[in-house]
């Protein structure tokens, strides 16, 4: 893929900072949702697990702002289009306990990671680098399975009730998704190719990406001990 200058293309330069602003509200909501999810944490290890997690998210959050700043965007505008969607998203998926909060952050955030690494493909060398950064594993996935899985070994009905609220959280991520889609055209123009340039997807392509994000949730919920 050839490299554009983001600061050159108005319109990929558009999507960027769409792409930005969505990823560093998501983050600093992150920040938020597993700074309080801590506080449920049934051990002092679990809760500073939680909190070093957090502390995470906060780091890419700075980094993505940092980000919107160099190309000369006003972070708070460049979020301000995704608060609405993503805190709807939070509202109708608020956790009941412990549990639901970390299959919530493997699950419901690990569908948004995915998408993102697969738009990171069609970013110039800088950003990829950077999106692909803020969506590193900090070593979250091992200390959610760990833990879910012993709470279903512990009590087996566990698996029942979590499964169907993974399936639930999938669901509303995508509906979310797909309204975040029909409002910023400058995030569809970039994943089908109409910014900057760039090789988009075509309607097989995009049917094999929607394969890829199907499959990695499958393996997900796998590694959780739940059905898919």
């Amino acid at each position: 893929m050839a490299s554009t200058d983001v600061g050159v293309d108005d319109a990929y330069r558009a999507a960027v900072v769409d792409l930005l602003g969505v990823l560093a509200y998501g983050e600093l909501m992150a920040f938020e949702r597993l700074a309080a999810d801590a506080a449920l944490a049934p051990t002092i290890d679990d809760e500073a697990q939680l909190a070093g997690m957090a502390a995470a998210e906060f780091r890419h959050f700075t980094r993505l702002r940092d980000r919107l700043v160099e190309l000369g965007a006003d972070p708070a505008q460049a979020m301000a289009p995704f608060r609405a969607p993503l805190e709807s998203f939070h509202e109708m998926t608020a956790p009941s306990d412990w549990l639901e909060g970390l299959v919530k952050a493997y699950v419901g955030d690990g569908i948004g990671v995915d998408f993102y690494r697969e738009i990171a493909e069609f970013l110039d060398p800088q950003t990829r680098a950077l999106v692909l950064e803020v969506c590193e594993d900090l070593g979250q996935s091992a200390f959610v399975v760990d833990r879910v899985r012993a709470a279903i070994v512990a009590d087996p009905r566990v698996e029942g009730r979590l499964a169907l609220w993974a399936r639930r959280l999938v669901g509303e991520a995508l509906s979310q998704a797909q309204h975040v889609a029909a409002e910023r055209e400058a995030l569809t123009a970039l994943l089908i190719g109409g910014a900057g340039g760039h090789g988009g997807m075509d309607m097989t392509a995009i049917g094999d990406l929607l394969t890829r994000l199907t499959d990695e949730h499958s393996r997900r919920m796998q590694a959780l001990g739940l059905s898919s």
